[in-house]
């Protein structure tokens, strides 16, 4: 293989760090347009959009280095590009399959590693392999020390802490929104319109089924817009964004936070670029360090964490289901129908899925998957459902975040305890609760909040299977005085309307 070989580049594969390297920049670039991976699921009409804009996008960029293959299949294209090729470790299992395959085959000469990750997967495996658990803070401090990012010379974490989450978690300002700058927007163009007559014509021909609504492209699909969201977040959000990452407003979506996951997870921005820059705005006296910690743990640590282990721990993964969750998810789930549903809470989350392809992390959490853990929704389906309705969404991102935080079902492996609560969490935390028409204190009657009432319901259902949990002993002890245990038990049983 010499430098020469065409460098084939996935749609999560898009940013200056995976084709303008050293070593890649003398290279041609492929890119394949594959119908199958556009109708293999029914994603998001803003996903779909999102994905072709940028990679047309960065042909434009590239110019005559790029060939832009529109095919069939991957198989289909790179057999019709005619060379061999090589490529960056894929972001799922089904990829690292077909890889397989097609460097048996001779049309993939190599596999190289990702630059869309910070730490190689050896070396997290080196981390990993004998230890008692794979808790998100352990994995966070070895991060921090490793690549030096808000660490003082003596070795010490800078402010003397590793975790400034108690000072991030104020409830919402009592006001419509946070008033805050708006975030980055950027502005369509032909590229833009193009892809939406694309898809306009793909599903007039039933060729694709895509969920939710089209819009107006909200995230960046270029270097230079992504560049240009991280500055602005920088500059005008990141000081406001840790005291009230927790919370949720009705009237304000998008909050402090900085809307980068869907660039990062498209391999616009480089990971460890980002966080070099928050630190950055800590040591030039621009940032509190609460809103610096929050931002670069959700890169430095979560996003590492979640795609090491999707890999460290195998496809097998994606099967398990400790808690016996089996309830199918309803339709109006699937097609991201909010006019099904009375709870402002759920109705709002489902809403800015189907308006936006996105809901921020808490809405994900503590409303969403709160929610599909307390129904039981199997864990599967459910993960599968995240990383198609999603604009930031794939394969690598839900399994750990779903199955195992938020639904619990590894039984413990990436989180300590099931993230359930009832509707008083929801009622601090947000503006939800001050027009519904449930009452969070009401777990029985007509009133019943259905995250209060499903909360004892999916307790006593799981009360065997928790019990061991030290951190439940005092919902479970809760539960065995609940005087009308078996009522609203009954009741959740029986509800129909949310």
């Amino acid at each position: 293989m010499g430098d020469g070989t065409p460098l084939w580049l996935f749609g999560d594969q898009l940013g200056r760090h995976f084709h303008a390297t050293p070593e890649n920049r003398g290279r041609d670039v492929l890119l394949i347009e594959s119908e199958a991976a556009l109708a293999r699921r029914p994603f998001h009409r803003q996903k779909l959009h999102l994905v072709l804009s940028a990679m047309r996008h960065l042909a434009g960029e590239l110019g005559d280095r790029v060939t832009l293959v529109r095919a069939r299949t991957y198989r289909e294209g790179l057999a019709r590009f005619g060379r061999p090729v090589v490529v960056h470790e894929p972001g799922s299992h089904a990829a690292e399959r077909l890889l397989a395959e097609l460097i048996e085959e001779g049309l993939v000469e190599a596999e190289l590693p990702t630059p869309g990750f910070i730490r190689s997967k050896r070396d997290f495996a080196a981390w990993a392999d004998g230890r008692g658990r794979l808790v998100m803070e352990d994995f966070y401090r070895d991060q921090r020390r490793r690549y030096a990012v808000l660490m003082e010379p003596d070795g010490d974490p800078v402010g003397g802490m590793w975790n400034l989450d108690r000072a991030n978690r104020e409830p919402p300002p009592r006001r419509a929104a946070l008033g805050v700058p708006r975030a980055y927007r950027p502005r369509e163009d032909d590229v833009d319109r193009g892809v939406r007559d694309d898809l306009d014509r793909l599903l007039r021909a039933r060729r694709i089924g895509p969920v939710g609504v089209d819009g107006p492209r909200l995230f960046a699909a270029t270097h230079d817009e992504a560049g240009r969201a991280l500055r602005r977040f920088l500059t005008t959000r990141l000081a406001s964004f840790g005291p009230h990452q927790d919370a949720m407003l009705t009237g304000d979506w998008a909050m402090s936070h900085a809307l980068l996951s869907a660039s990062l997870n498209l391999g616009l921005l480089d990971p460890l670029a980002v966080v070099r820059a928050a630190e950055a705005r800590l040591r030039g006296g621009e940032a509190p360090l609460n809103s610096v910690e929050g931002f670069v743990r959700q890169i430095l640590g979560w996003r590492e964490w979640i795609w090491h282990l999707y890999w460290y721990l195998g496809p097998s993964y994606l099967d398990r289901n400790a808690l016996d969750a089996r309830t199918p998810l309803p339709d109006w789930w699937r097609r991201l129908d909010p006019s099904q549903v009375s709870a402002r809470c759920l109705r709002t989350a489902l809403a800015g899925v189907r308006d936006r392809a996105y809901a921020h992390h808490i809405q994900r959490l503590m409303v969403l998957g709160n929610f599909a853990l307390q129904r039981g929704f199997a864990p599967g389906a459910l993960t599968e459902w995240f990383a198609t309705a999603f604009v930031d969404g794939h394969p690598w991102v839900m399994p750990a975040n779903v199955i195992g935080m938020s639904q619990y079902a590894d039984g413990g492996v990436a989180a300590t305890k099931p993230y359930a609560a009832g509707g008083a969490y929801i009622n601090t935390m947000s503006d939800y609760c001050r027009d519904c028409r449930y009452d969070p204190r009401v777990r029985l009657g007509p009133d019943a909040c259905p995250f209060t009432a499903g909360y004892w319901a999916w307790l006593d259902r799981n009360a065997t299977r928790l019990a061991g949990n030290r951190r439940m002993s005092r919902p479970l002890s809760g539960l065995r005085r609940l005087t009308d245990r078996e009522a609203v038990v009954e009741q959740e049983r029986h509800r129909e309307r949310y």
